[in-house]
């Protein structure tokens, strides 16, 4: 019995019994090897394809500018998606001439193709911060993207972390004043800002066995945090929202519910203060679907402020969306383990509230969307 409790102290570990001629051997099963068939009997509408056509408004398409892009068609069309946005107009170059290429090069491509099919955002240049002139030229870089083809701006989570300095070497703040002529910039061209900040606040909790990112953290290193790296999950976060409160005209869509998909009264309390500020669900549908009754109550409220976004490029895995939002099915897997060990439930959202996270809130946020190929 001493042992059993140590092995569950020991971040979950669990005991295994097989039979060897008449007697008990005990086995070690470690918790990330713990695996159980569920021999619950209930409805299953395992879907692979969604009830409405979708726009994906969070994907990154790196070799956009010289791919095929009929094979990405027919995988697209597979899942019934009709737009997908491409956050990574300009790759991960911090170089003006260079990024200037891809992007020019994945807008080229996509015209010249399928122009109804694929829209493009820019990146802002966050290298030399504080250097004369820098945020008129940022600026400028954006008109110049969007008057090329670009419909949007997205900005990776790098900024707020340690690896964007300014020129003195020192981290640049989500809401360092020296970037506000971008914000303000996309407000005058009206394109929409979708921006990461941070991670899972359990990246900065202890590893221990009461962190429910435990299995993640374990399997990906590299993901923790702790308090001075680069500074406390609040304090990205008040940055973040200090964004909001300071650019009222210009409208933001919070990347992974802005990391509180686990707390929807918070979220409910931004969403209320920050009228410019929209969500989308892109890699958090695990959060959604262990709490169905309160996310969908939340996705009836703020139905026209929500989109769908799935971020990494993996077709299989939209099926658990599909499943969480169109369906009432009971205590189903989630695709990776290590992200959610739980079981999800349906939300079974109405068809008038599926159609506006699907479709209807993408178009009016993103005007350049052809809405023919879309249900009224």
């Amino acid at each position: 019995m001493k042992k059993h409790f140590t092995f569950l102290y020991l971040l979950g570990s669990l005991s295994a019994v097989a039979q060897t001629n008449g007697g008990q051997i005990e086995q070690p099963l470690g918790f990330e090897e713990y695996d159980p068939v569920s021999t619950l009997k209930v409805s299953e509408h395992k879907l692979t394809r969604s009830k409405y056509p979708f726009i994906d408004i969070h994907n990154h398409q790196y070799s956009m500018s010289n791919q095929d892009l009929s094979k990405l068609v027919a995988e697209m069309d597979a899942l019934n998606m009709g737009v997908m946005v491409n956050l990574s107009g300009r790759g991960w170059s911090q170089q003006w001439e260079e990024g200037t290429t891809t992007i020019k090069g994945m807008l080229d491509n996509v015209k010249k193709n399928y122009p109804k099919r694929f829209m493009v955002f820019t990146n802002p240049e966050l290298k030399g911060v504080g250097s004369p002139g820098y945020g008129e030229r940022a600026a400028k870089q954006v008109e110049e993207d969007v008057k090329a083809g670009a419909v949007g701006m997205k900005v990776y989570k790098s900024l707020g972390f340690s690896g964007i300095k300014d020129t003195d070497g020192k981290r640049v703040a989500v809401s360092d004043p020296r970037l506000d002529p971008i914000w303000a910039k996309c407000g005058e061209l009206g394109i929409p800002v979708i921006i990461h900040t941070a991670d899972p606040k359990s990246f900065w909790d202890p590893l221990d066995r009461y962190n429910e990112r435990w299995l993640e953290l374990k399997t990906h290193a590299g993901r923790k945090r702790g308090n001075n790296d680069p500074v406390p999950f609040d304090s990205l976060m008040k940055e973040q929202h200090a964004v909001f409160a300071r650019h009222p005209k210009t409208k933001f869509i919070n990347a992974h519910m802005g990391w509180y998909p686990n707390d929807l009264r918070k979220l409910d309390s931004l969403m209320t203060r920050f009228p410019n500020m929209y969500v989308e669900i892109g890699a958090v549908i695990a959060e959604l679907g262990r709490q169905p009754r309160a996310a969908k109550q939340f996705f009836v409220k703020w139905q026209d402020k929500i989109l769908f976004g799935k971020d990494s490029w993996v077709p299989s895995e939209y099926a658990t969306y599909f499943r969480v939002l169109e369906t009432e099915d009971e205590y189903f897997p989630y695709h990776k383990k290590y992200h959610a060990f739980w079981r999800m439930y349906g939300m079974g959202l109405p068809d008038e509230v599926l159609k506006k996270v699907y479709y209807k809130n993408a178009i009016k946020l993103i005007p350049a969307i052809d809405k023919s190929q879309f249900p009224e």
